[in-house]
């Protein structure tokens, strides 16, 4: 029948390879998960929906008392803590890569679900060689 439109799947913001993966705390496990899968980030900004190439503004924490800036990334949108913007984006392995890359001078550490239900934390060169190897 000409003119129906098929109902899209709603785009899932998980992970499930990094859920298991951070459940474990198996850092191979946790490398191919980077590697093969998306990664969930808080936005301050979310991306115009009619711009590809607009991604949003990713939001980072920045300690008050020693000016170290973190980047927080999730296994699924649910483990973000309420407190964080609202907005989230998903991002490939290779967006990953390249922010990594232009904010190594800035970003101090990379928390897994930092609020749970199982947190990790690796330094940004370690998430880089994470997603090269």
């Amino acid at each position: 029948m000409a003119g129906k439109k098929r109902a899209q799947a709603p785009l899932e913001f998980r992970n499930p390879q990094l859920a298991d993966a951070l459940q474990t705390q198996d850092m191979a496990a946790l490398a191919f998960a980077l590697r093969h899968g998306p990664t969930v980030v808080p936005l301050m900004r979310a991306g115009q929906r009619d711009d590809p190439r607009d991604s949003g503004e990713v939001w980072t924490y920045r300690d008050r008392n020693t000016g170290d800036v973190a980047l927080l990334l999730f296994s699924d949108a649910a483990n973000k803590p309420a407190a964080l913007p609202a907005a989230v984006g998903l991002q490939s392995p290779a967006w990953l890569r390249a922010f990594l890359a232009a904010h190594a001078d800035e970003i101090t550490t990379v928390f897994f679900d930092i609020a749970g239900p199982h947190a990790m934390q690796a330094a940004p060169a370690d998430v880089i060689a994470a997603l090269d190897a």
